[in-house]
């Protein structure tokens, strides 16, 4: 379900990326080649084009001189068999589809890239840019509309977090509330998040018991969080309170109950289900002695734990606990929510990709494994758009950079131009977007190889 989500979703973006370019490269009367969706090198699973007035189809057929190359004024659709993006070729163009300078030596053509204005090209290479961005800012607004949205006060949460290992050693206790973070009040957990990690918030101050704390957190906290491999600052915290079986169950083979309230193991209090979860583990395969309460009475059992280090029992459901706020919008109250939801998004993102360039967020790198791993395995309309919508603008943020045989790299060619009134030599634009096509491949070999060593030690 994950990969299928993740092959929709990506699908959608692309086709949506591409078609930018293709109507700008149409509004200035500019032909396009091929429209594609997947990479097609050597044969084509369909190939569709219009001429003659009707369509013409050719399935499974080989990248050869064929009838449809007879009718060159017309774009050729199609679908490849290598699901790893699609493209727009715009004749005259050079991009990842044509980099040989040599194939525009002759004179350009009026139809072509390379003739028109540099304010329109501008507009051509930017399409898919826009039209992305657009996209999200509207899926937003319709999330907004369809499904609301939902808030999880930190004053909601009735046995406060438990927070993450780095968390914990410079000062954090499970189960703290955070108040505010640098003079700011936190009024949800992904606010306090956000000031920590992205706009290095130092000065926390928490509810403890009852009482107020204050910790302060080094500089170099984010970067120390991620090179440790924590995806979670903290979640909510709850009791270890048994609400069911697995079949084969060891907990239930000694003699556990529903209801039961484990408190410790080997003596050592775990008061959570994450503490429980986080001790059992590094018993694995060993004897433990589990404390639970039942009916107000302490008692104890000895398990032997498999190599999993599993006991065979689930955590009752506290969700109802959890006091959530849910705010539903009308259509036109949801078009600004969701304009916000969009710029708010770009700009945490902006702020994150900077921890790419440490040493620490490198290591983090993901393909298309880590991507599709943020997609739940049973099907959610609600979690399909909205990731659908944050990987918008992701596609639209790193199309944008400065990079040959990204878009960006295109725009800036194109600007240069605009300034100076002088084009770049083509024999240039052709080698940089060889350079350009290096980096990209290095970077996707990089990052699905990060993915590949995760699923390899099972840290995925």
């Amino acid at each position: 379900m994950k990969i299928i989500a993740l092959l929709l979703s990506l699908s959608f973006l692309v086709i949506i990326h591409e078609f930018g370019h293709y109507c700008f490269a149409r509004l200035f009367k500019t032909r396009v080649e091929k429209f594609y969706l997947f990479f097609n090198p050597y044969f084509s699973i369909i190939r569709a084009k219009k001429y003659n007035g009707k369509w013409h189809f050719s399935f499974f057929s080989k990248k050869s001189p064929s009838e449809f190359d007879q009718h060159p004024d017309n774009t050729e659709w199609g679908l490849g068999w290598l699901p790893f993006g699609g493209y727009c070729s715009i004749a005259g163009m050079i991009d990842e589809n044509n980099t040989d300078s040599s194939k525009l030596s002759s004179k350009p053509q009026p139809w072509e890239y390379r003739s028109k204005k540099a304010w329109q090209r501008l507009f051509i290479v930017s399409g898919g840019v826009l039209v992305n961005f657009i996209a999200a800012l509207v899926i937003y607004s319709l999330i907004m509309f369809v499904w609301g949205t939902e808030h999880l006060p930190i004053q909601n949460t009735p046995y406060g977090y438990d927070y993450n290992q780095t968390a914990l050693k410079y000062g954090f206790k499970n189960g703290d509330k955070i108040l505010s973070v640098n003079g700011k009040e936190a009024w949800e957990l992904k606010d306090a998040v956000g000031e920590i990690l992205l706009n290095e918030g130092r000065d926390i101050v928490v509810l403890r018991q009852g009482n107020k704390d204050t910790i302060v957190l080094p500089k170099e906290f984010a970067k120390e969080m991620i090179g440790n491999g924590e995806k979670q600052f903290a979640i909510p915290r709850f009791p270890f309170v048994v609400g069911g079986f697995i079949e084969g169950s060891l907990a239930q083979k000694a003699g556990m109950q529903l209801g039961d309230s484990i408190v410790a193991i080997n003596n050592v209090p775990t008061t959570s289900f994450s503490e429980f979860a986080n001790m059992i583990t590094r018993n694995a395969g060993k004897e433990v002695q589990i404390t639970f309460y039942r009916n107000h009475q302490p008692q104890n059992i000895n398990i032997l734990l498999d190599e999993e280090g599993k006991i065979g029992a689930y955590q009752k459901d506290f969700s109802s606990d959890l006091k959530v706020v849910h705010k539903s919008y009308g259509f036109f109250e949801s078009i600004p929510k969701g304009i916000s939801q969009g710029i708010g998004t770009l700009v945490s993102y902006v702020k994150q990709f900077k921890l790419v360039f440490s040493k620490e967020g490198a290591s983090q790198i993901g393909g298309f494994g880590a991507i599709g791993s943020l997609f739940p395995s049973q099907w959610d309309w609600h979690i399909f758009w909205n990731m659908t919508a944050f990987l918008s603008i992701i596609l639209a943020f790193m199309n944008i950079l400065p990079i040959p045989a990204l878009d960006g790299g295109h725009m800036v060619f194109t600007l240069w131009e605009m300034i100076t009134r002088r084009k770049p030599n083509e024999k240039f634009m052709e080698r940089a977007q060889m350079v350009g096509m290096i980096l990209l491949f290095a970077l996707l070999i990089y990052a699905n190889g990060n993915d590949l060593v995760r699923w390899l030690t099972g840290k995925f």
